[in-house]
């Protein structure tokens, strides 16, 4: 049997962390945690998930700053990531993308939903022609 894939859930809302991650693991992944932007980041460098789950409103640091970060560290650069936010924003949806996420799913969301977009983000190959130095 394969490596269980870990997945660092960074949200804010310690309810919602909790029922994902008996949901993850439940699913077969290892799950790590965080729950504001400064913690995210510092947990995404420390434990190497293979997969980010990411809110936007946050305290210290929004899911928008902590993707840019991630993006701009040769360490966490690679690691996909999915917003799963109730965020009202405006263009949330469109700006994630923009920053490389490979979902954006809207609170409450549809479990079943949630886990093929993470079947399907971890199944994915990197993009090859992408580089440290295409981000902003």
């Amino acid at each position: 049997m394969g490596q269980r894939k870990k997945i660092l859930v960074v949200d804010d809302e310690r309810d919602i962390v909790k029922g994902l991650m008996i949901r993850l693991q439940g699913a077969g992944y290892d799950v790590v945690t965080a729950f504001d932007g400064a913690q995210g980041v510092f947990m995404a460098h420390k434990e190497k998930p293979d997969l980010i789950i990411l809110d936007i409103r946050m305290p210290a640091g929004n899911g928008f700053s902590v993707a840019q970060r991630l993006k701009r560290s040769i360490n966490t650069f690679t690691i996909p990531v999915i917003f799963l936010t109730g965020s009202p924003e405006k263009n949330a949806e469109e700006k994630a993308m923009a920053m490389g996420a490979r979902f954006y799913i809207k609170k409450p969301y549809d479990p079943e939903e949630l886990l093929d977009a993470i079947k399907r983000a971890l199944d994915e190959e990197p993009d090859p022609s992408l580089k440290l130095e295409d981000i902003d």
